[in-house]
């Protein structure tokens, strides 16, 4: 009876190591934290840990950079440098969902970010979950 006692109280002791360690060991994969250089190599975005995933916003523009195709009229002269475009902050699968603003039409998308390897994520925008468009983003630093 002894020795059985031992055994569960080793058992339930080892599956809670395994338990505080899962979230921990999930933290040490890629971080997609950076700035990252747009497929076209036209902006730069700014990812960060926003929720459970993470957010991108404009660091750079090439052009006038301003916001001219967004529906709300008050905003199509304000600088897109600054201008949050990405939400993924939900986990899903091998990455994270949220949604896409694309300013050079002035929509959002549902929208995906998974990380590829430490210096690749591909970025996917989506309408209506059936025409999807995926850009691959490489790290600036």
């Amino acid at each position: 009876m002894i020795t059985q006692n031992r055994t569960a109280r080793a058992l339930a002791g080892t599956l809670l190591l395994l338990g505080l360690s899962g979230p921990a060991a999930a933290q040490r994969g890629p971080d997609a934290t950076g700035v990252w250089l747009t497929e076209t190599g036209g902006s730069k975005v700014r990812i960060a840990r926003c929720g459970e995933g993470y957010c991108g916003t404009l660091t750079s523009v090439s052009g006038p950079g301003l916001d001219a195709q967004n529906p709300d009229v008050s905003l199509r002269t304000r600088s897109l440098i600054g201008v949050r475009i990405m939400t993924a902050d939900r986990a899903k699968g091998d990455g994270y969902e949220g949604s896409l603003y694309n300013p050079k039409d002035g929509k959002t998308y549902a929208g995906s970010l998974v990380l590829k390897g430490p210096d690749v994520v591909e970025v996917q925008g989506c309408v209506m979950s059936v025409f999807c468009k995926s850009q691959t983003w490489k790290r600036v630093n």
